[in-house]
């Protein structure tokens, strides 16, 4: 039985990963719902933090405050623990509320470790949350002031996009985060797309968004829209080949660009936008490899899934130990406090080390394991693939593992990355 799954889990993964992004884009359908996955071979499925928001106003335990300028949305943040340092601003059309999003009223996103909130003038809030065992879920709350604010989740809309399973009777939830080519009203110039994750190259990154933050020489499709090409483009690396992004590169302030004052911070911080890039394609790898898993269990509980196992959670173990992450050729440094605000969260070890201190000259993290290992969603991934997963990560740490895949890994990273997760997170050891 172990064979058939193995084979979804290769095609199925190759999809996933061209897919790891951020963005709440429109449903071309609405034909499939959000599953609820806590089927036979899981226990009842928990609740996300939007849910456990809702369940505290219903109780009377949180009210959120209404402001004349942003509605509900510094109340929500705060009681989601969420920084406004995070705002990335999101300027391409690439929402289901396209019509009040262009470069001149462009999208703010903010997050933390679980959640993603999304705010645009003049309309409703928008939120992705993923839930330990279900996955992501997608809600909207609507910015009238009222005794009662109820987010509605949907099982439907949003999904047609946000959705990387092969079987088209079956959903898994993901995130996306696109880089696409905005013309002048913000609206992609084609199909042409390309996935923002710590692997991409620095030059295909954030087309259709504002970044704040210096990056040296390295430049970015970032802070500029885009003439509509001669000739047909087959893919946006052949189209900004040859193309000068200087001038959207190393900008530190937006306001000749679009009238700031609307926002929470005048900021787009490049470091947030890098960090959202990695945590967005982890968490969505973990999101495939449980649904993968349960699905194959939920059809055979007697199956042999080693082969799955394997198939499903080693490109968890690669991206939580950033392979393939392109290297930085200049230092990054942000605008808006975010990378300092960053870097105080998260457990440290007895030598005052964490998983979350930044590098931000070669690398996105000093010591590169990927701090989502503290995350809810990894600690309640079915045993046998988090098993694997902390298995793997003793081989390589070890030095067992010197493929080529993890040659990027010191003998120094190795050393540090063992001792913090020794005082930290000894259940991984």
């Amino acid at each position: 039985m172990a064979r058939p799954f193995r084979q979804v889990a290769l095609t199925a993964l190759v999809l996933s990963v061209v897919v790891s992004m951020l963005v709440l884009r429109r449903t071309p359908t609405a034909a499939r719902q959000t599953p609820d996955i806590a089927t036979k071979s899981t226990p009842a499925a928990s609740i996300d933090a939007v849910a456990r928001l809702q369940q505290k106003i219903d109780n009377g335990e949180v009210v959120l405050q209404f402001d004349a300028r942003h509605g509900y949305l510094s109340s929500l943040l705060s009681d989601l623990n969420i920084p406004a340092s995070s705002q990335s601003l999101v300027f391409s059309k690439s929402s289901e509320q396209e019509a009040v999003i262009s470069p001149q009223t462009p999208r703010a996103l903010y997050f933390n470790d679980d959640v993603y909130v999304g705010w645009v003038q003049g309309g409703a809030i928008e939120l992705a949350a993923v839930d330990p065992k279900s996955g992501s879920f997608f809600y909207t709350l609507t910015q009238e002031n009222t005794a009662h604010p109820e987010f509605e989740r949907h099982t439907t809309k949003c999904v047609g996009c946000h959705d990387s399973s092969p079987d088209p009777a079956r959903l898994i939830p993901r995130l996306l985060m696109l880089s696409v080519l905005p013309d002048r009203q913000g609206k992609a110039i084609n199909a042409a797309a390309v996935v923002t994750t710590d692997r991409s190259p620095f030059k295909e990154r954030w087309g259709g968004w504002y970044v704040t933050g210096t990056h040296g020489r390295q430049t970015h499709m970032g802070n500029q829209t885009f003439p509509a090409p001669a000739r047909e483009i087959t893919s946006i690396p052949e189209y900004i080949a040859n193309l000068d992004l200087t001038p959207g590169a190393n900008v530190t302030d937006l306001t000749s660009r679009f009238d700031t004052k609307p926002y929470l911070i005048p900021h787009s911080d490049i470091v947030a936008l890098m960090v959202l890039a990695h945590q967005t394609h982890v968490h969505n790898l973990i999101m495939f490899a449980t649904y993968q898993l349960r699905a194959a269990l939920d059809s055979d509980a007697n199956a042999d899934t080693t082969a799955l196992v394997k198939e499903l959670a080693e490109p968890v173990v690669r991206a939580m130990l950033f392979s393939g992450e392109a290297a930085l050729t200049d230092p990054i440094a942000g605008t808006s406090g975010f990378a300092a605000e960053f870097v105080k969260q998260g457990p440290r070890d007895s030598r005052g080390r964490s998983l979350r201190d930044l590098d931000l000259k070669t690398r996105l993290l000093r010591y590169p394991l990927s701090y989502v290992i503290y995350s809810d969603a990894f600690n309640q991934m079915p045993a046998v693939l988090k098993d694997y997963v902390y298995r793997r990560l003793r081989d390589v740490l070890n030095g067992e593992d010197k493929s080529a895949a993890f040659a990027h890994l010191s003998a120094s990273d190795r050393e540090n990355i063992l001792a913090i997760l020794k005082d930290t997170k000894p259940e991984a050891l």
